[in-house]
């Protein structure tokens, strides 16, 4: 059986572990003028700058597979988030995936690709019937990409974000847990589907929650685990400060904002274990499958943006903490320093030196 390092060369083309950044939605969606994205190159170069080599970002495979000429309309997922747009936008793919990739190539960026499955208003995600047609749509967004001279750039394809979550995957049409019968069977199926095409692309599904009655669920048609872990997955944080995930009601904020610092801080030991415990399992997860682990979005809290009362310290030394936590187990072939890495989180954007001393954490930590 190989080590994780050795399955991560294999996978990944890379000596050492990545640092990634989520770029989701956002690098499409939020072009406005001081959206942050406008200029893709100055965007990148900031990246880079700050240490990054590799991002995720939403490929909208559903709406290319489709019609890759179209301009979409997109409804808002949430008017509450600094990710995506905040109000209905309108995209085209076909010329901004092509340039974007391209960009990427220019910056020495690798292309970790995902898809949200964005609601567009004639609601083209739920002609998803099968996981035949889940693999197929990707398949499809592959074969452009492939065509424009830039698969060799992508780092992998995650078939779902956060999986099976109904916000991201509404047309799974079912009310399971990640480990059941119905959920296995679909990612099986998909990842079947899709290998018949693209045997040499490493692709997963990415997963949220606290983990608990995973590890006995078969992940062995998985190439590699992308787990999210947060604070607050690994314990009742919101549910104490008042934050219930609203996406179009302030009053999760407003509690956040009120609350937030003041409890953790008041219990800092507590919160500091919980998340260290959390993110060690996953490194026995890793080792007991075999599966190297990258992770995306991760680390303090779930929800957070430049806001009254919303101070960055506490959030960046719980991501630090995070970040070296899961760089000492060695079972971590990439990571992000959290998902807030975007320029349109300037008050986590403009902490350079934090930003290059996590990444090189991440790039300079030894894999099993």
């Amino acid at each position: 059986m190989m080590t994780l390092h050795e399955t991560a060369q294999k996978l990944f083309k890379s000596e050492k572990p990545f640092a990634i950044t989520m770029w989701e939605f956002s690098w499409i969606e939020r072009r406005w003028p001081g959206a942050g994205y406008e200029d893709w190159d100055q965007a990148l170069e900031e990246l880079t700058d700050r240490g990054y080599d590799a991002v995720r970002i939403d490929a909208f495979p559903h709406l290319v597979a489709k019609d890759i000429d179209k301009e979409w309309t997109l409804e808002p997922v949430w008017n509450l988030q600094t990710w995506g747009a905040p109000a209905v936008t309108r995209i085209c793919l076909k010329d901004d995936l092509r340039e974007f990739l391209k960009a990427c190539r220019r910056h020495r960026v690798r292309v970790g690709l995902s898809t949200w499955f964005r609601q567009d208003v004639d609601h083209t995600e739920m002609e998803i019937h099968t996981p035949e047609d889940h693999a197929r749509i990707w398949v499809k967004t592959l074969d452009h990409i492939k065509e424009w001279g830039e698969l060799d750039n992508i780092l992998y394809v995650d078939l779902c974000n956060e999986w099976p979550l109904s916000v991201w995957a509404p047309f799974f049409r079912r009310d399971v847990a990640l480990e059941s019968e119905e959920s296995v069977a679909w990612m099986k199926a998909a990842v079947a589907e899709f290998k018949k095409y693209y045997p040499k692309v490493p692709v997963t599904f990415s997963f949220t929650g606290d983990y608990v009655n995973c590890r006995d669920m078969d992940v062995s048609y998985l190439d590699f685990l992308e787990p999210h872990i947060w604070m607050p997955s690994v314990t009742k944080f919101y549910e104490t400060v008042g934050y219930n995930y609203e996406r179009f009601d302030d009053v999760g904020y407003t509690n956040l904002a009120l609350r937030g610092e003041a409890e953790y801080r008041s219990k800092k030991e507590y919160y500091d274990q919980a998340l260290v415990e959390g993110i060690q399992r996953l490194g026995e997860w890793a080792r007991a499958t075999g599966k190297p682990l990258v992770t995306t979005e991760c680390w303090s809290i779930v929800d957070y943006k430049d806001w009254p009362l919303l101070n960055w310290g506490w959030i960046l030394d719980l991501n630090r903490l995070g970040v070296e936590t899961a760089a000492a187990t060695g079972c971590w072939a990439g990571m992000a320093t959290s998902n807030f890495c975007g320029p349109q989180f300037v008050g986590m954007w403009r902490e350079k030196r934090w930003h290059k001393e996590l990444t090189d954490r991440i790039k300079n930590s030894n894999m099993i």
